[in-house]
């Protein structure tokens, strides 16, 4: 397996964390400004992540 793909991997599941975790956020949140700034800080970081690991794992190629 390619050093790439397993780079790609855990960009993959560190962005799905981060989108769990904005949307927990999201949904216990009170509406406060801080609320605000933390879900869109861990929602754009886990869209970016999650982008960023996906184009990775599909553009690396299989070498044997």
């Amino acid at each position: 397996m390619n050093l790439k793909r397993i780079f790609g991997a855990i960009l993959t599941l560190l962005g799905i964390g981060g989108l769990i975790y904005a949307a927990v956020l999201f949904v216990n949140g009170s509406g406060d400004t801080r609320d605000f700034k933390s879900l869109f800080i861990y929602g754009l970081l886990g869209l970016l992540f999650f982008i960023a690991g996906i184009s990775l794992v599909r553009t690396t190629k299989d070498e044997s």
